[in-house]
């Protein structure tokens, strides 16, 4: 409850799953590495980059660019490869900076609009108050054999 980002993440995650689950009829297991893998290389708008190509520094090959070359992987050689892959570390730290610094501009674009729509009131000690209490409400503070 505490962590809102993870919370996030594992309802995006949830979903796909349920979405898959649906066609391979319940074999959760075999489906679950597939949604992991589309979650971690899609680009994330908030910080304009895939989760995959922040921790290792460049893009995931997908299997299909393997079975069915592309240009990508046909034209790299092993020492083109290796040239690559070390700017690409050289840059990383400067990509995660990029990326911390577009969440964080998002993260305050949408406070601003909350607080925009938000009608914030402020109450002092001994002002009257209006509370509504809803069953379920009632039930959650109550406890489990409390009465209907």
């Amino acid at each position: 409850m505490a962590n809102g980002q993870a919370e996030s993440t594992n309802k995006v995650i949830i979903n796909n799953l349920k979405k898959r689950l649906e066609e391979s009829k319940g074999k959760w297991p075999e489906v679950l590495l597939g949604v992991l893998w589309a979650y971690r290389t899609t680009t994330k708008i908030s910080i304009g980059e895939t989760p995959f190509l922040l921790v290792y520094g460049a893009e995931a090959l997908i299997p299909v660019e393997i079975g069915e070359p592309s240009t990508r992987y046909t034209q790299a050689t092993e020492e083109s490869n290796e040239e690559e892959m070390r700017m690409n570390l050289d840059l990383l730290e400067e990509r995660r900076e990029a990326a911390l610094i577009r969440m964080i501009a998002q993260k305050q674009m949408i406070e601003r609009y909350y607080n925009r729509k938000a009608n914030l009131r402020y109450f002092k000690i001994g002002d009257f108050i209006l509370k509504k209490v809803f069953q379920s409400t009632k039930a959650a503070n109550a406890g489990k054999l409390s009465q209907n």
